[in-house]
């Protein structure tokens, strides 16, 4: 599988085989299938464990190895599934927001990342800018600051996104001279 295919389409494929089988096969055939399912996805996660393992053994190479492994989206999602990702959550969920934000220009807004609950919810809070017209409404931001923190934080229970309107802007008040002609005019 090259770098380009997406690891969830993947496992929605197999999740559906999977089905397939247990619908249409005899039980132990499907049960089989899944023991093997299984057993193929704790081998590789054993093996990236230990690739993991020999590139932070390397003090010089290893951070930027790591940081090159953790870019691929395909090897990031592998390491997500394999809870080896090097980053704690709060760095993937801000460094999802970083990646989102500047597709939205000036207009995306603020957002505030408030941590993780005990309950292993994301809290973040998102001042939404001013419409100026420019087609990014705060839902759409919303939307893509929550599917990329998802996708980022797969292992937390839930996305929790405060909407707050930002202040509106004031217009400038400008206080000047009086032009030459109306010095005395009222």
């Amino acid at each position: 599988m090259a770098s380009g295919h997406d690891a969830r389409v993947v496992g929605v494929k197999i999740e559906k085989l999977l089905a397939e089988l247990a619908s249409s096969a005899a039980p132990q055939l499907a049960q089989t299938a899944e023991e093997l399912v299984r057993c193929l996805v704790e081998l590789y996660g054993d093996g990236l464990t230990e690739m993991v393992r020999i590139v932070g053994e390397d003090a010089e190479a290893g951070p930027r190895l790591m940081h090159s492994l953790i870019a691929d989206p395909l090897v990031e999602s592998l390491l997500l599934v394999h809870d080896l990702h090097p980053l704690e959550v709060g760095a993937r969920v801000q460094r999802a927001i970083d990646q989102v934000l500047p597709q939205f220009g000036s207009h995306a807004g603020q957002v505030e990342f408030g941590g993780i609950d005990d309950r292993g919810v994301i809290h973040l809070r998102l001042e939404a800018a001013a419409g100026h017209g420019c087609g990014s409404s705060p839902d759409a931001v919303r939307l893509a600051i929550g599917d990329a923190v998802t996708a980022a934080a797969p292992e937390t229970a839930g996305l929790d996104i405060e909407m707050v309107q930002a202040p509106a802007e004031l217009p400038l008040l400008q206080i000047g001279r009086r032009p030459a002609g109306l010095q005395g005019a009222r």
